[in-house]
């Protein structure tokens, strides 16, 4: 069983593509649950949500990374998957991830982030990315997870000490941890439809700064807004 746990905010728009999308694998539906873990929507979110979910409920902890961190005390499968309630999801999406972790001691995987809307903005903010964490991957220095393509054994999760509930940088932080359980490894093939709405609307390079930021203050920032949904 592959646990599939997604975060969501005000929705409505994404999150029907989104799990339409993780409906259609090419791994049978019995194989994988989803897992929809709402920040207090005030529009029909959990509504849609719960048309192709197998759960949906209300996080009781802060932020993102506590929304993810209720999703995995949920779940019931010993692979535990996250996306974002604005991605889209390749068929073969669930199916590669249970495939990479067949190899021996590796307790996180992830991959690389392609743009759904169309630009070759959009395609050259995410080829830097995906350059990056490639270098990083390759150079062991540090791993680039975003949380809209990782996945990772529970039981290594739960060892590590799971999400911090912070305002950015919780999907990074966590595989600096993990790398001390087993095994990291980034599959060039595992991709994921990202969505660019909120570099188009800050800007990539405010985006981007705004981000590091925040990282670099240790997650928390009360003074930029890019990428603080208000999770509860």
């Amino acid at each position: 069983m592959i646990s599939v746990i997604i975060p969501t905010f005000n929705e409505e728009e994404n999150i029907a593509q989104c799990l339409v999308s993780l409906s259609h694998q090419t791994l049978p539906r019995s194989k994988y649950e989803i897992i929809v873990v709402d920040g207090g929507s005030e529009d029909d979110t959990c509504g849609i949500a719960k048309k192709y979910a197998d759960q949906v409920f209300v996080q009781t902890s802060k932020k993102v990374g506590g929304a993810r961190n209720d999703g995995v005390m949920a779940a019931k499968g010993e692979i535990i998957a996250t996306t974002d309630a604005d991605c889209i999801l390749p068929s073969s999406w669930i199916g590669r991830i249970a495939e990479d972790f067949k190899k021996p001691g590796v307790v996180q995987i992830y991959g690389p982030v392609y743009p759904i809307e169309e630009g070759i903005g959009n395609q050259f903010s995410l080829f830097l990315a995906n350059t990056f964490s490639r270098i990083g991957y390759y150079s062991r220095i540090f791993y680039y997870t975003l949380g809209c393509n990782t996945a990772f054994r529970k039981e290594a999760f739960t060892k590590a000490g799971m999400y911090r509930c912070i305002d950015a940088g919780d999907d990074l932080e966590i595989a600096m941890r993990l790398k001390d359980e087993g095994s990291i490894y980034f599959d060039n093939r595992l991709k994921v439809g990202f969505s660019m709405r909120r570099y188009q609307k800050f800007g990539t390079f405010r985006s981007l700064y705004e981000w590091v930021y925040i990282v670099a203050d240790g997650g928390e920032s009360g003074k930029y807004s890019y990428t603080q949904k208000k999770y509860k």
